[in-house]
């Protein structure tokens, strides 16, 4: 198996035992791949997750540790789709823009498209809500439920071009643990 430090492998006779020592991925490890980081780290999100059915119980852990454990964020939640409208779920970060119409915004826009956007600099963004002002670049991965938007996972950092494909991928995978273990209505 590839070399993980993140990972301890461990041989049982003919059964193999993977033990989770660590996610958090900070700026010492940055040589590390993402997708090395990223691995155990979707095994701790379905270990959190697949106990719970509860929606809201799910958004807040699920927020809590991409906040915790992914580099370079200011801010990571949801945001649940109700009468046409965006509205604020369970967050980590500065407070908020409660509401954002459908179209609006990136939030908005990538529920409106039911596809992830991923912007380097959401100043450049034509109709951005700037909610806090250092946030510099944002992922926004639409939430699917039966073929329609049931909400969005939005994530921003102060870092420009702080999102790539490896964070694009891993976050839809997040989103779809949380859809698996979650009763969404």
């Amino acid at each position: 198996m590839p070399e993980n430090p993140y990972l301890k492998y461990i041989s049982f006779g003919s059964k193999n035992a993977i033990i989770l020592i660590g996610f958090l991925y900070n700026k010492r490890m940055t040589s590390t791949p993402k997708t090395l980081f990223y691995a155990p780290l979707l095994l701790r999100l379905d270990a959190l997750l697949a106990p719970e059915r509860d929606a809201v119980a799910n958004m807040a852990n699920l927020a809590a540790v991409l906040y915790q454990a992914l580099p370079d964020i200011n801010w990571a939640g949801f945001y649940v789709l109700k009468n046409g409208v965006l509205v604020l779920g369970p967050f980590q970060g500065k407070p908020a823009c409660v509401r954002i119409a459908l179209g609006k915004g990136v939030c908005g826009t990538a529920a409106a498209q039911q596809k992830t956007l991923r912007v380097p600099d959401v100043h450049a963004f034509a109709g951005h809500i700037a909610c806090d002002a250092a946030s510099n670049s944002e992922i926004v991965v639409p939430v699917l439920h039966q073929g329609r938007v049931w909400g969005v996972l939005d994530i921003d950092s102060p870092v420009l071009n702080r999102f790539d494909e490896t964070d694009q991928n891993f976050l839809k995978q997040a989103v779809e643990k949380f859809i698996q273990h979650s009763d969404l209505r």
